[in-house]
């Protein structure tokens, strides 16, 4: 009896090379995907994934290697010549107009008049033949994350691929969004379709791959079946290191005096699609770390830039930072008052990204670690900073002086959230900390908040990661609709109850301060 060859891969990459000025991006890499696998491509930032990832979809041009593509050598032109071929991918920040209808964005992205025939009843047969439903009609605006990802997912599968590339599918979704994503993937999958998933939770990635690459520094280190290894050993070759827990907190003192009140703050959003402000109201300890919970677009980004100062309230109270009332205070303001903040936007509000890492440590730290002198920048103790952040924070960089361009995502997060945290604040507020950052650098940036609530320092973070919040927080309130739910302790919490409230499922709302977990 004769053996059946074997099948021919859908996609094989051999020999990849870039090199962009001062970094070798990809070193030679391989990357075989079968056809109807769920293949995992890890790495941390900074590893190279996103280079490959551009070239299989068109958007890099390598210096060198071989393409194959169902079993024929290939150079991929650009993103139209990928989707011509069957290659959909879905970015991790979403490319809608927000002003319009679904079925006008997914046709905005449909290459000819052909494609668009019959848009509207296509649109609503393959949405929910897959469980994605979607109205075609309904405008972005009025959508949730969830809904939107759905949008970029649809228009994928309305050009029917061979090879979707999915880049960090669930840092926006709510656990039960998740697990119908995941129903979906598994079914594209049976029916032949190849799907190359990008993800640093590595948790999902044991559930949902059946195959991993992982890449450092470059290169290809490893290829794993990923149900076979732990997390922590997929971290571990991930980062070529051993991967600790962070060290517990001792408990928190009881009687420690409120560091950051919140009463009643209502503010109106600035911003067309955004949520107002209703009624907000918290207590937080020094010493405690509160996790607020939420679907993105929820009024998280209006509450981050209520307490940083950028939206002012309407009356002094409704923000108390060590008994002081800011709600009528700026951002330089509150930072004289130990209040430090890191936005969820790296590039352009946490970083200007043409300035060097020095310049930029300078910006919201001159007033607390005093770097001006008569009115003239101390360049020689601002230079000094930025290198404790860098070395403290193990920031992989050239040094002070390069631009913060230069850096992986992961790493300008490390430097960032060093930048704050040495400042030693009373009260830290940070959105998204570890959004998009590898396990190692995820590690590092979760023992520096936790160390700074050791040290009395009263901190909110504001995440769509619901395993981050678990580990961090000691309460956990929910944003939904522009409310606040009451926080509760974290050992009363499980994912569940949390997920039905980010989905509106019955989150309170209260109308006086809530007290701290030790009250």
């Amino acid at each position: 009896m004769t053996q059946a060859a074997p099948q021919t891969p859908l996609l094989q990459m051999r020999g990849m090379t870039k090199q962009y000025p001062g970094c070798l991006a990809n070193d030679h890499v391989n990357l075989t995907i079968q056809r109807g696998e769920i293949h995992a491509l890890l790495g941390e930032n900074g590893a190279g994934k996103s280079t490959l990832v551009k070239t299989i979809y068109g958007i890099v041009k390598p210096d060198a290697g071989e393409v194959t593509w169902e079993g024929q050598p290939i150079t991929i032109q650009n993103p139209g010549h990928a989707q011509r071929l069957g290659i959909g991918m879905v970015f991790q920040h979403f490319s809608l107009f927000e002003a319009l209808t679904v079925a006008e964005n997914i046709a905005l992205g449909l290459g000819s008049a052909k494609d668009r025939a019959g848009l509207r009843a296509r649109i609503v047969k393959v949405s929910n033949e897959y469980g994605l439903p979607l109205d075609p009609d309904r405008v972005v605006h009025d959508l949730s994350v969830g809904e939107r990802q759905r949008i970029e997912i649809v228009r994928c599968l309305l050009q029917r691929p061979k090879l979707l590339i999915m880049d960090e599918p669930t840092s926006v979704l709510t656990p039960a969004e998740v697990q119908t994503l995941f129903v979906t993937l598994r079914r594209l999958a049976s029916e032949g379709c190849s799907i190359l998933y990008i993800s640093h939770k590595l948790e999902e990635v044991r559930a949902l791959c059946s195959a991993a690459t992982i890449m450092r520094l470059g290169r290809n280190v490893a290829e794993v079946v990923p149900a076979t290894k732990t997390v922590k050993e997929l971290a571990e070759i991930m980062i070529a290191m051993d991967l600790n827990a962070p060290t517990p907190r001792p408990p928190m003192a009881p009687g420690a005096r409120p560091r950051l009140v919140l009463d009643r703050l209502t503010v109106r959003s600035p911003h067309q699609f955004g949520t107002d402000l209703k009624q907000v109201s918290l207590t937080l300890a020094g010493g405690e770390i509160l996790g607020i919970a939420g679907i993105a677009g929820n009024g998280q980004s209006e509450l981050m830039d209520a307490l940083s100062g950028e939206i002012l309230a309407g009356h002094p109270a409704n923000i108390v930072i060590d008994g002081t009332p800011v709600g009528l205070l700026g951002p330089h303001e509150r930072r004289r008052l130990r209040g430090c903040f890191v936005p969820e936007e790296r590039n352009g509000h946490g970083a200007v990204t043409t300035m060097t890492l020095a310049e930029n440590a300078f910006l919201s730290s001159y007033i607390r670690n005093a770097l001006v002198r008569f009115g003239v920048i101390d360049s020689r103790k601002t230079h000094a900073f930025a290198q404790d952040i860098i070395q403290r924070f193990d920031v992989r960089t050239t040094g002070p002086k390069a631009q913060a361009r230069s850096l992986s995502g992961g790493n300008l997060q490390k430097f960032l959230v060093g930048r704050e945290v040495l400042q030693q604040p009373s009260v830290l507020v940070i959105n998204q900390p570890t959004w998009g950052v590898d396990a190692g650098a995820a590690l590092a940036i979760h023992e520096a908040i936790m160390q700074l609530a050791a040290q009395g320092a009263a901190v909110i973070i504001i995440s769509q990661d619901l395993d981050e919040i678990f580990v961090l927080a000691d309460r956990i309130a929910v944003m939904a609709g522009g409310h606040l739910s009451d926080p509760i302790p974290t050992r009363d919490a499980t994912v569940e109850s949390i997920g039905r409230l980010m989905g509106g499922g019955g989150a309170a709302v209260h109308t006086a301060p809530a007290e701290p977990a030790h009250a």
